[in-house]
């Protein structure tokens, strides 16, 4: 019987869609050891990408309402992601949850842009502001050595189609403040992808021990800002 994995669910999503992906700087993935995977957010497609291109079991973070949503919940879960929780228990169950991945040697995967380019579509090179919440569990988590691998997913062709109505989303998320705009939810397709891979931070047992009191705050910031910088210059690098 054929056992339809959160990998194959990804091929057949991206085979459905004619996309042309193409891979670079592979020898930068890190080696048995858990890993943050962080990238840049703009399609639906991007979950299915980082999951089929990357060689280990990939646990992606999602929206809330997607995990309320019918058609979407069959979908992120038959790709093994795993939506956020309501805004009062968000960050609570998102450390424990990705904390439990982790330790048992899963990948776990980060849009750390949130919402905002799903709703207000952007060029291909461009990213918005990384929240912090990947650098903090980065930090905490407990396992003895971790890596943070930056990852470009950097569209040459696409199409954006309107879908439904953003306000219809608000009754599987009233906390969302996107979801009070009008307009239709766009939907960008991707025709052709090239994925680069960024140089991998490397977190050990003697740099956890620094984070602590403000050097905490810093260490966090500072590693948010790396992978910032490492998608950006090569989602110029793939777009050019």
């Amino acid at each position: 019987m054929l056992s339809f994995t959160p990998r194959l669910i990804a091929q057949s999503l991206i085979s459905a869609v004619n996309l042309n992906l193409t891979l670079s700087y592979t020898n930068r993935i890190p080696q048995d050891i858990p890993t943050i995977v962080v990238s840049n957010h703009r399609s639906f497609l991007d979950a299915p990408i980082l999951i089929q291109t990357l060689p280990y079991s990939l646990r992606i973070a999602c929206h809330h309402y997607m995990g309320q949503t019918p058609v979407i919940r069959e979908v992120i879960n038959s790709l093994g992601c795993f939506p956020l929780a309501n805004t009062n228990q968000r960050q609570q169950q998102f450390f424990r949850q990705a904390s439990n991945f982790l330790t048992s040697r899963q990948w776990v995967g980060l849009f750390p842009e949130g919402t905002k380019p799903m709703i207000e579509p952007t060029s291909p090179y461009e990213i918005g502001e990384f929240q912090r919440g990947f650098a903090h569990l980065a930090w905490k988590v407990p396992v003895t050595n971790l890596a943070v691998l930056p990852v470009a997913i950097a569209s040459l062709a696409e199409t954006t189609y309107p879908t439904i109505p953003i306000r219809w989303l608000k009754q599987f998320d009233r906390d969302e403040p996107f979801f009070e705009r009008q307009g239709s939810h766009p939907m960008l397709v991707y025709h052709r992808v090239k994925v680069l891979i960024g140089r991998p931070y490397l977190i050990d047992r003697a740099k956890k021990q620094e984070y602590k009191g403000k050097q905490a705050k810093k260490l966090a910031r500072d590693l948010t800002q790396y992978c910032q910088s490492q998608i950006t210059e090569l989602l110029i690098e793939g777009c050019y």
